[in-house]
């Protein structure tokens, strides 16, 4: 993985947390409208890890592949971004 391991592992780990608290605030039988908020906020997190892992990917293996020559490594690491985008766009 070309991202900053550091930087995604925080994000992923800031997700973690707010799960954690997410799952005491269902237990706690907190307020619906409380908890979705810190839902969206979780899966935010996980958008902007993601966002910075594809951006990594485009300016890493994609430039890689292109600059490499061959037309197939090409071809596969854009297929690969548009399946993930495609992906993104389902689940919206």
């Amino acid at each position: 993985m070309k991202a900053d391991h550091d930087r995604i592992k925080r994000l992923l780990k800031t997700t973690q947390g707010q799960i954690s608290a997410i799952l005491r605030m269902i237990d706690e039988d907190r307020y619906c409208i409380d908890i979705s908020n810190q839902i969206q906020a979780a899966a935010a997190m996980l958008q902007k890890a993601n966002r910075e892992v594809l951006h990594a990917h485009m300016r890493g293996c994609v430039i890689e592949a292109i600059q490499s020559g061959d037309p197939q490594e090409t071809e596969k690491k854009i297929e690969e971004l548009c399946a993930v985008f495609d992906r993104s766009q389902r689940s919206e």
